[in-house]
């Protein structure tokens, strides 16, 4: 009798011992970690606002933001920085250019300094890698593609991207860009004089686009992957602050998760038929090692791989093909759009750019050596991409303690980089900073930036440059150039200027422009 009940007191004191060293634990994490942290960084300089506990400001950071999108902007200002990242624009005033907030028990230091963010980016040391925020939620978009894997799977998914983007690839696919326009094209006509939403025109453009140079398919067949990574976009922007406890998270499973995963689930069946359709055709026509020279050729070539260090797996395949189907529709609609809303203001600009196109091409398809030669028309796209950029933020981790500039930053702290306040900063481009002036970039984008790299970065700088921004940039020109061609726009009376961000920059209500032929 004494024996057991010696034993259910062991066995008590052991649940006891464990239960309050599991408080301790949860005590350093979402406590003592934190506050020790934001002291730290206070005796270096680095201020914010306070800690709270769990939360961290995850309820302030969406307060503000849903306070600044609940309006529209008052006329059709440039200056968008305090409306699309209103937590930044004030705490940078409150606190300085750089400052700790923090993601729940997570401290991120927003860096909008362009010295330290070129040092950032660059990263000679490596110890500065990718990741993202609420990660376990955006890789349902991107999976481990390019766009989040690190180390020698990036360096060997790179490689496959570069040449897959070369500047001899991306020439081969003009003509198919030129193709996909023809259509949308023709369907305007029936909208001269008329309203056009082109937000959405634009959406199935640049996937008809993607999906014809990258995976030589068309928007039809790969319509249910891009109809399903616009809900995962809706779902992800919508939990972005909701914080996630992993064992938790996996007992108790909210809508939005069970919804995320089976569109997770879904995108990834769509995506193995379009691959065992392309592995198929090739055994058909007798050539087990050619599978096509687009980025799924590419792909599928290194999966069969002979070299077993050279062999990429399926999941590798999928996991490309969900960030090129994404990220190769996504920056291309938003900034075609925000490029047709600023010509659409500015009209001068708009007439200047049209000039140009018919004084190289007149009435004829775009060439390839034209497309190089459109001066004015680059400037433009810069410009566009300067005051509305895609991505309005980029974000690293600290891997282990190191020195940044004067500061020493801890291991694992995470180092958000906002180019749109660089962007938008009077400082480094002058009072007229928030004005349209493509002129800036008559000399180039050296000679704007004052040779000051992290100056301007829509696409990133650095080794992680966006892979796909030349063939992002030379679908611009092509589609503005066969716009510009046909017809002259102006912006429509029920246009509401509100800026938004879903994952990158857009406008909240659409575009709407009054079509005219010229």
């Amino acid at each position: 009798m004494n024996t057991m009940r010696d034993i259910v007191i062991l066995f008590s004191s052991f649940l006891c011992l464990c239960f309050s060293l599991a408080l301790i634990k949860i005590f350093h994490r979402l406590w003592w970690s934190p506050v020790r942290l934001q002291y730290l960084m206070g005796l270096q300089g680095i201020k914010g606002p306070s800690y709270r506990f769990i939360h961290g400001n995850n309820q302030e950071m969406l307060s503000i933001k849903k306070e600044a999108m609940a309006k529209p902007m008052l006329g059709l200002s440039h200056d968008i920085y305090h409306k699309v990242q209103p937590h930044i624009h004030l705490w940078t005033n409150l606190y300085g250019k750089n400052f700790i907030q923090w993601y729940g028990p997570q401290a991120q230091f927003i860096i909008t300094e362009p010295e330290l963010i070129k040092e950032i980016l660059n990263d000679r040391d490596g110890v500065y890698p990718k990741t993202e925020i609420n990660a376990h939620y955006k890789k349902k978009i991107f999976g481990d593609g390019l766009g989040t894997s690190k180390g020698e799977k990036w360096v060997k998914m790179r490689k496959l991207a570069n040449h897959a983007f070369h500047a001899e690839s991306l020439k081969g696919m003009i003509p198919a860009m030129v193709a996909s326009m023809e259509p949308m094209l023709e369907k305007w006509k029936n909208h001269e004089g008329k309203e056009i939403e082109v937000f959405e025109e634009f959406r199935l453009l640049t996937s008809e686009i993607i999906s014809r140079t990258a995976f030589g398919s068309s928007y039809l067949e790969g319509k249910n992957i891009f109809e399903m990574l616009k809900k995962l976009t809706f779902l992800v922007s919508k939990n972005v602050y909701k914080l996630s406890f992993p064992g938790i998270d996996k007992l108790i499973k909210s809508e939005d998760q069970i919804e995320l995963e089976k569109l997770e689930k879904d995108i990834r069946h769509s995506i193995i038929q379009i691959i065992k359709k392309r592995e198929e055709k090739a055994m058909e026509e007798d050539q087990k090692d050619s599978f096509g020279n687009d980025f799924l050729g590419i792909l599928l070539k290194a999966h069969h791989d002979a070299n077993e260090k050279q062999r990429i797996s399926v999941d590798n395949v999928v996991d490309e093909c969900k960030t090129f189907y994404f990220a190769g529709q996504e920056t291309s609609n938003t900034l075609l759009t925000w490029a047709v809303f600023l010509l659409a203001v500015h009209t001068d600009w708009q007439e200047e750019a049209r000039k140009e196109v018919v004084s190289l091409f007149g009435q004829q398809i775009p060439t390839p050596d034209g497309i190089t030669k459109l001066k004015i028309m680059s400037m433009i796209i810069n410009e566009t991409l300067r005051l509305y950029p895609p991505v309005i933020g980029i974000l690293r981790k600290v891997e282990k303690g190191v020195k940044l500039g004067k500061l020493i930053l801890p291991p694992n702290m995470l180092l958000y980089m906002s180019n749109l306040a660089i962007h938008h900063d009077p400082k480094i481009w002058g009072e007229d900073v928030h004005l349209f002036k493509p002129e800036r970039f008559s000399e180039g984008i050296a000679k704007a930036t004052k040779n000051n790299i992290a100056a301007y970065f829509p696409f990133g700088i650095g080794p992680r440059t966006c892979v796909g921004f030349n063939f992002s940039f030379t679908e611009a020109k092509i589609a503005l150039a066969m716009i510009l061609q046909r017809y002259s726009f102006t912006l429509s009376p029920t246009y509401i200027h509100s800026p938004s961000q879903l994952i990158t920059l857009r406008p909240q209500h659409g575009l709407q422009v009054m079509l005219h032929s010229v």
